[in-house]
């Protein structure tokens, strides 16, 4: 079999972690396996460097962000093959740019646009195990790029793609997909397995066990998935398949909570048209990611409009407002909410799920500032200081501990 195993940064934390890793992988090849290998930044490293970073500049430049930040990776890849080699294992370590892994130009939020597989099976036809630096690639003009927050999975899930590889396994300290964040709700249950689409839901609204763009990914290529335990070896997982495989199909399959939220509130906009597509248009070309978007009716000329934004972005949506200044009276910013949502496939064929929701709320006191809804979720915004509350009730209220 060829498999690919992506380790996050709890995996690789320290050195011991990594040594942990290294038995595991070693483990995986000596049962007869092809291995691949995709490390994150050891735990806190990212961070760390972002620290520094913003030690000489409020907006650092997003090229130098990613010569920055692709180092995290490499030093982890570097330390894995070392421990390997160390252990009798041929294992060689490998960039984004030397495994192939070819990006746009759109620094910190690259997209993949290609892998040329040609050298790593070079080395995987030779018997060694790679280990990729995660999380990074290289633009067509040979600039380094990074692929945005939990980029590493999406590394793991475009190698396995471009390799047809058996499997991959996305590893972390957590043993699989919860019904929600079992640190907020000790009650959360564990799912044998949850469709690409729900799975896909729950990453880009805050789960954080798999990145949402390699969930797409793997349903595009078809990559078989699993999301497992690095420390207990008898777990078995999750496993993120097609809706279609997925006998039972539950109403509610988890609750996720997104704290990386801002509250951008715009007072007194020219009421005419075009207005809201000039003022995206100055976000999109600002690569800030609008989510929520409510514009009340308009009178006397005038309208107002709330959109929310990853509170990491702020200070990016601050500058492009300020250049909109003549478009709208005034503006408020709140990082005090928190996104909350329900997702499930079997929303699709069965009423009331909303009314649930919004009756649930009301019984804790608590006030929705804003609703979106897709054909498997419900998003909702509320005040920051409500989060655990908010999925505790709602995990009840849907009997997901049952």
């Amino acid at each position: 079999m060829l498999i690919v195993q992506k380790y996050g940064g709890t995996s690789v934390g320290d050195l011991d972690k990594i040594a942990n890793v290294a038995k595991k992988v070693a483990k995986t090849k000596k049962e007869g396996n092809s291995i691949i290998v995709v490390v994150s930044a050891m735990s806190g490293e990212t961070n760390k460097l972002i620290g520094y970073a913003k030690h000489f500049s409020k907006i650092p430049a997003k090229r130098e962000m990613d010569m920055l930040l692709s180092s995290g990776e490499r030093v982890t890849a570097s330390l894995l093959s070392i421990a390997l080699q160390e252990m009798g294992i041929n294992a060689v370590a490998m960039t984004g740019r030397q495994a192939g892994i070819v990006t746009n130009s759109s620094h910190t939020t690259a997209r993949i646009e290609a892998i040329e597989t040609k050298y790593m099976q070079k080395e995987i036809d030779s018997g060694k195990v790679i280990v990729v630096a995660g999380f990074q690639g290289v633009s067509e003009d040979g600039i380094v790029t990074t692929l945005g927050r939990g980029g590493s999975d999406l590394s793991a899930v475009a190698i396995a793609g471009a390799l047809n590889a058996d499997v991959c396994e996305i590893y972390s300290d957590v043993d699989g997909i919860y019904t929600t964040d079992p640190r907020i709700e000790p009650k959360a249950k564990k799912l044998d397995m949850i469709s690409y689409d729900e799975m896909l839901e729950l990453a880009s609204l805050g789960a954080k066990v798999l990145q949402n763009r390699s969930v797409e990914l793997a349903k595009k290529l078809n990559v078989k998935l699993y999301a497992k335990s690095t420390f207990d070896e008898n777990s078995t997982g999750t496993l993120i398949t097609e809706e279609e495989n997925i006998m039972e199909k539950p109403i509610v399959s988890g609750i996720a909570l997104d704290k990386n939220q801002a509250r951008v509130s715009i007072m007194g906009v020219v009421d005419r048209p075009g207005i809201a597509g000039e003022i995206f248009e100055a976000l999109a070309k600002g690569d800030i990611n609008v989510d929520m978007i409510i514009q009340t009716t308009g009178h006397n000329s005038q309208t107002n409009m709330d959109f929310t934004v990853p509170e990491n972005e702020l200070e990016e949506t601050k500058s492009v407002m300020d250049k909109l200044s003549n478009d709208y009276s005034s503006v408020e910013y709140d990082k005090a909410v928190v996104k909350v949502s329900i997702v499930g496939v079997g929303m699709k064929s069965h009423s009331g799920v909303a009314s649930t929701a919004f009756k649930t709320l009301a019984n804790e006191n608590i006030n929705i500032m804003m609703i979106s809804t897709s054909e498997i979720k419900i998003s909702m915004i509320v005040e920051d200081k409500y989060s655990e509350l908010v999925v505790k009730a709602l995990h009840s209220a849907y009997e997901l501990d049952k």
